[in-house]
């Protein structure tokens, strides 16, 4: 080809039929083009309408049709009159236009219809619209000879009739029919699979809600046996470990050594089991929002002191294990709950040593950001698997490890770690790599964000804490270990617990104490007022 535009056939609008052979003309040569039935269909319903507006509206007019381009090719359909033209072409367009007489009804199908359509109308001067149509990527481009012979091919083959055409037509519009009723069958066909779908999730969601509604009364039942019991656990336990140390500390005489053996036995394993509970109790308190919070200000170096003390203790004799404190540096005064926070690093402290055989467990503080400050507990232990990292603040779960069966813990400590520093606002996260050792990071803000308990709730707080060992005894008959009551200070005790009857006078008795123990409240009074 000289050019990239290449003319197939041009053919005059001058009679009404004439419409019905530009149809012809237009699904003709689409089809020898190589486009499939339906764009032959588009493209013929297209030209006819624009061409029965040329005739209406001008009197006739003129078509042409033209193969332009190269690769991708496009297949251009143009129509032209000499009638007076369109008045208001804009409003034509416009996706709002609704006409009264029909006027504009073919140019909107058309655009529908065709992938591009040109307009171009001015008053007097006629209208002409183009029409195109872009080749399909599958459809190869035709050559210059092959559209020769498209050519000559037309020019041979003789018109067709009219009738023909309408009835062309008319089976288009069936096969049209057929598929819309096809649609129609799949739309209802959908319309009730959804439908199935969308009861189906709605059951789901009542049986997702049922089941919320069951779990949440199962936490509240388990939080409340949790509190209950260990609540009751804690009397026996407090005996036993009290009743232990009377006879460790040969309050009733010497033990043998198969004695003290077995005691301390007994003492350790009470000991083991009150922590349980105790951990177990500060869940259920933290589950149930009852836990208390006593906001105070301290300094980081009084606390990690405390720690100090408090921790060291559990390092046995020439240890291959150091316990590092750094020094705290230009970190601010905290305003939070210290008690929880120096459970917290309790905690992660006790595990620290538990799980490290040699090296060092490193506690520090820093100064985080947005008014934060982060607590890490670093030890050269035996660490945790990556996937295993997620589970350990999980209640009761414990890595199995050689290790582990040499130390004791309850699998709580995380656990409650964690709802205590989620509690007073801040978050913990842990990076660790197995044979190399973990650190745990604690944020917590400098400034509690809750609100301060009042003090009738601050001095029941304090209360409920109060160490078990001191906060039981009552009197005991018959004893001769106490002093005389005419020679020595008189203690009255309140108490209906036989075994801390024994630990009561044991420990007056041991302080020159004269024990006064009555079982019932109105007892307590009397003897008060004398």
């Amino acid at each position: 080809m000289k050019s990239s535009s290449y003319p197939i056939l041009t053919t005059e609008v001058r009679f009404e039929q004439d419409i019905v052979q530009v149809r012809q003309r237009a699904r003709q040569i689409a089809a020898w083009l190589g486009f499939d039935s339906q764009v032959q269909t588009r493209i013929a319903t297209a030209v006819s309408e624009i061409a029965r507006n040329a005739f209406k509206y001008a009197g006739g007019g003129k078509v042409e049709f033209i193969v332009e381009g190269e690769s991708p090719q496009i297949f251009r359909t143009r129509i032209s009159d000499t009638g007076p033209g369109i008045a208001d072409l804009p409003a034509v367009l416009s996706p709002n236009f609704r006409s009264q007489t029909g006027a504009g009804l073919g140019l909107a199908a058309a655009k529908r219809l065709m992938d591009e359509v040109q307009i171009d109308s001015r008053p007097d001067r006629g209208t002409a619209v183009q029409l195109i149509k872009q080749f399909s990527k599958n459809m190869p481009a035709l050559s210059a000879i092959e559209l020769n012979q498209l050519v000559d091919k037309l020019a041979r083959q003789i018109p067709e009739d009219p009738y023909a055409e309408i009835q062309q037509q008319n089976q288009e519009l069936l096969r049209t029919l057929d598929e819309l009723r096809q649609r129609q069958e799949e739309l209802v066909q959908l319309n009730q699979q959804l439908e199935d779908t969308n009861r189906g999730v709605l059951a789901l969601y009542a049986e997702l809600n049922d089941k919320a509604e069951s779990l949440q009364r199962a936490s509240e039942l388990k939080t409340s046996f949790l509190s209950n019991m260990s609540h009751e656990f804690r009397t026996p336990l407090t005996a036993i470990m009290s009743l232990s140390e009377i006879l460790l500390n040969r309050l009733d005489g010497e033990l043998s050594a198969e004695q003290d053996k077995q005691v301390n036995y007994i003492y350790q394993s009470a000991e083991s089991l009150a922590e349980l509970v105790n951990d177990s109790l500060d869940l259920a308190k933290v589950e149930a929002g009852k836990l208390t919070v006593r906001v105070a200000d301290f300094e980081v170096e009084d606390l990690f002191s405390a720690l100090r003390g408090m921790m060291r203790p559990l390092l046995p004799p020439n240890s291959a294990v150091s316990l590092i404190f750094e020094n705290p540096l230009e970190l601010p005064i905290l305003t939070t709950d210290e008690g929880k926070v120096s459970q917290i690093l309790r905690n992660l402290i006790s595990n620290a040593l538990k799980f490290t055989e040699a090296g060092e467990v490193r506690v520090a503080a820093e100064i985080g950001d947005e008014g934060t400050v982060t607590f890490s507990v670093a030890d050269t232990g035996i660490g945790i698997p990556p996937g295993d990292q997620r589970r350990i603040f999980e209640e009761f779960v414990q890595i199995e490890n050689p290790l582990q069966k040499g130390v004791k813990g309850t699998g709580l400590g995380l656990s409650l770690c964690k709802k205590l520093t989620e509690f007073l606002g801040g978050s913990i996260e842990i990076t660790s790599s197995p044979g190399v050792g973990s650190t745990f990071f604690v944020t917590l803000p400098i400034l509690y964000p809750g609100e301060e308990e009042n003090p009738l709730e601050m001095s029941a707080a304090k209360g409920d804490e109060i160490p078990l060992a001191s906060a039981n005894s009552r009197r005991l008959r018959g004893s001769g270990r106490s002093p005389a009551a005419d020679s020595a200070a008189k203690v009255l005790i309140g108490e209906d617990e036989d075994s801390f009857s024994v630990f009561a006078e044991k420990l007056a008795g041991r302080n020159s104490l004269y024990c006064d123990i009555n079982t019932h409240g109105a007892a307590n009074l009397r003897s008060a007022a004398l």
